[in-house]
């Protein structure tokens, strides 16, 4: 699954910088990114007959992996609460005893 997470364009509007963020292996990013940097010009076109531009920005690729960072500290979040409980639950146990 691939997504634009932000676009960044120059003041001049000659380039622009695309974040894009791939939910997969490494090797699915790189050939993500891979595809995108062989689609510029296609994608280029599609925006200049999209978007009314003197000039049409040129576009770059930028992986970004803020949204795989994020799950995996979520992920990380989650197995410390559940190992807390865990605790928890043997030391209730042990008093009972």
């Amino acid at each position: 699954m691939t997504s634009v997470v932000a676009v960044e364009v120059a003041p001049d509007l000659k380039s622009c910088k695309a974040y894009i963020s791939v939910l997969g292996s490494a090797q699915e990013c790189q050939d993500t990114l891979a595809g995108l940097k062989s689609a510029e010009g296609y994608i280029r076109r599609q925006l200049a007959h999209t978007v009314n531009l003197r000039n049409t920005p040129e576009i770059r690729f930028i992986l970004d992996q803020s949204i795989a960072y994020g799950v995996n500290m979520s992920k990380l979040i989650d197995d410390v609460v559940s190992g807390i409980h865990r605790e928890k639950g043997d030391e209730e146990n042990e008093s009972e005893a």
